[in-house]
């Protein structure tokens, strides 16, 4: 078996990359440590979250490569790549990951513009007169 595991993951306009080796817990999003790209600690524990629940937090080091969207978008996106990675360095975790519902894509996305409105729903300014 490999000692890194690469994964994958998708949220919105957001995609990540992860690469999980052995090692003591750090975290490296876009070559910079994830506290100073995830500066709110929900976002931090979003990211955290497949970590914590497979009790694996300090055994991985983490190194993300994410790319479009914002900073919630990409923070599920790591979230889910570190889970599908998990998942190739022990399999007997998926039903504690799948339980958490961390291995589902959020398939929610931007709704397109429409012609003739300013927006997907929104509708120009009606005026009677």
């Amino acid at each position: 078996m490999s000692d890194t595991f690469t994964a994958t993951g998708r949220r919105k306009k957001a995609i990540a990359r992860v690469w999980l080796t052995a090692g003591t817990g750090e975290i490296i999003i876009n070559n910079e440590p994830f506290e100073e790209v995830l500066t709110t600690l929900t976002l931090q524990g979003t990211l955290l979250e497949p970590l914590q629940i497979t009790n694996l937090k300090n055994k991985f080091d983490v190194k993300a490569v994410s790319r479009g969207g914002g900073l919630n978008g990409q923070a599920d996106a790591i979230k889910l790549a570190i889970s599908r990675a998990l998942i190739q360095h022990d399999p007997e975790l998926r039903p504690a990951l799948k339980a958490a519902g961390l291995l589902r894509r959020d398939p929610r996305a931007r709704e397109r513009k429409k012609p003739g409105q300013p927006g997907a729903r929104k509708r120009f300014q009606f005026s009677k007169r």
